[in-house]
């Protein structure tokens, strides 16, 4: 009779795998917990086309709503697949949505304007987290996901850190924060652009250097005016660009803390893919049906990986949290807007 209840719990709080009926390796086996999650997944997608709701905030509601099926074992090899393998490869085909004439476009102070923005906002996270005395991972994964590209950079740099740095109670927390955050800047700074009397071009920064998710980002912009749109994309896009290289500085960070010295430095392999399809697209450039179908991919490996996310929480974990885990994302998003706002009046 196979298991219904975990057989352990690390010290982080993560629920250790339950005991599995078939050989997780078999596409068989992976099928039941993909099937679950395609099915929220394809509602989560009805749900924000026909409401203008959040694409990733229905996709990590719905699965938290199906949290209760995660006492069965069958769902565990595909849901584990969804949230650590696909995720990863959706990282990688976010690489197709970049070219360095895109970066090249903002201008070298506007580049360095970006990467201070997001250094500055990612250690604003840390900062919080040491001084509520909360985990140093934590306000790194909150400060980073405001900062680059919201909940995919939260999934992808907790690929980074692990489940022995970032519980999924905490991260499924983060991506919760990120995706409310998002939606408030995408509706009200436009309005603040304007009663703030800003250019169409330092409105376009504004929006693109702070609200988190890139479809809200690029709406808010062009709800303002059509230039601040293409701003907005371009700074925007830049900041996606950097999640590598962030990244990857953050591996070698980890690799220096825990003590590994000399050697080759090993980074991410979906952090190397991800460099590797912006060069191609840079130098050979893909037709429009190419790269719109890599970012449909890209977007459904990413919605599968939050909507497993979310059925894999711990719920009483998640519940436990308190308010001041939330804290680390809302002050790196005041933060971040702050910053915004100084670098589009400063630059344009």
């Amino acid at each position: 009779m196979a298991k219904t209840h975990p057989i352990a719990a690390d010290l982080y709080g993560d629920l250790l795998d339950y005991e599995a009926p078939a050989p997780p390796g078999r596409l068989r086996a992976h099928f039941p917990g993909l099937l679950v999650a395609g099915v929220a997944a394809l509602a989560a997608s009805y749900l924000s086309e026909h409401y203008g709701a959040p694409l990733m905030l229905m996709g990590l509601l719905l699965g938290l709503a199906l949290n209760f099926v995660n006492v069965v074992p069958q769902l565990h090899p595909g849901l584990n697949f969804a949230s650590k393998t696909l995720l990863r490869w959706g990282i990688v085909l976010l690489g197709t949505q970049i070219t360095l004439s895109q970066i090249a476009g903002l201008g070298i102070s506007g580049l360095g304007a970006v990467a201070a923005i997001i250094a500055l906002v990612t250690l604003t996270g840390l900062v919080v987290a040491r001084a509520l005395k909360l985990e140093p991972w934590l306000g790194l994964l909150a400060g980073g996901a405001v900062a680059i590209c919201g909940a995919s950079a939260a999934l992808a740099l907790s690929a980074l850190l692990g489940e022995r740095r970032v519980s999924h109670a905490q991260l499924t927390l983060v991506l919760v924060c990120v995706a409310g955050a998002s939606a408030f800047a995408m509706s009200t700074y436009p309005q603040l652009a304007h009663v703030l009397a800003l250019s169409d071009r330092q409105a376009g920064f504004l929006m693109g250097a702070s609200i988190h998710d890139v479809a809200q980002a690029l709406g808010a912009g062009y709800s303002f005016s059509p230039e601040a749109g293409e701003m907005a994309t371009i700074v925007k896009l830049t900041r996606v660009a950097l999640l590598a290289p962030t990244l990857a500085a953050i591996s070698l960070f980890l690799a220096r803390e825990e003590g590994e010295k000399g050697g080759r430095i090993t980074v991410p392999w979906f952090v190397g893919g991800f460099f590797a399809l912006a060069a191609l697209c840079s130098y050979w450039p893909q037709p429009v049906i190419v790269t719109a179908t890599a970012s449909h991919v890209a977007s459904g490996m990413l919605l599968l990986a939050v909507v497993a996310t979310g059925i894999g929480s711990p719920m009483q974990l998640l519940l436990d949290q308190g308010w001041r885990t939330s804290m680390p994302v809302l002050t790196a998003t005041l933060v971040s807007f702050c910053l915004a706002l100084a670098g589009a009046l400063f630059l344009f």
